[in-house]
């Protein structure tokens, strides 16, 4: 097993503990990405493994949320695994897209950039491109809809089968 950083020549142990755990645990073991710390693991099919590890960091950034874990941001881009499989047309979207991201950080690439404002700068370069709207618009859907997250946000989930949102706190304004 090889980790990320491990591929890149000339960093020390220091650099690594200083980039933090957004990819510093993140291994990449053939056509799969593992978080041994955090025990979670994502097989990849159509994708590299390295693009999907830039794609999650590149979700973070989009919907930061520091409650969140890695691997809901792995379940989220999940699906841009899945329609590549489907579609060459995507699949070469997604991974020029992301190659793109990575000329642009110069350096190791996209996911070594150790400042989110850093990585946030290139994002705003590229807002208007099809691949940033490619993944943020399936990103709002993909992340948010997942239920196990729905509690963190204080969402209920659906209120008709309970009787509605009138009767379960629509008029309480406490919080105002």
């Amino acid at each position: 097993m090889v980790t990320i950083y491990e591929m890149q020549a000339g960093l020390s142990r220091r650099e690594l503990l200083k980039r933090g755990s957004i990819g510093a645990m993140l291994v990449i073991s053939g056509s799969a990405l593992i978080s041994p710390r955090n025990a979670w693991g994502l097989e990849v099919t159509a994708l590299k493994p390295e693009t999907m590890a830039t794609l999650i960091v590149l979700a973070r950034d989009i919907y930061p949320h520091d409650q969140l874990a890695d691997r809901f941001y792995a379940i989220a881009v999940k699906g841009q695994d899945a329609k590549a499989g489907k579609d060459a047309a995507h699949k070469e979207l997604i991974e020029n897209g992301v190659a793109d991201l990575d000329k642009r950080a110069g350096g190791a690439g996209y996911r070594s950039l150790g400042w989110e404002d850093d990585r946030v700068a290139i994002l705003r370069d590229i807002e208007t491109t099809p691949f940033f709207q490619a993944v943020r618009g399936d990103l709002v859907v993909s992340l948010y809809n997942q239920k196990e997250l729905w509690p963190i946000f204080g969402y209920e989930g659906e209120s008709y089968s309970k009787g509605g949102y009138i009767a379960r706190g629509f008029n309480d304004i406490e919080w105002l």
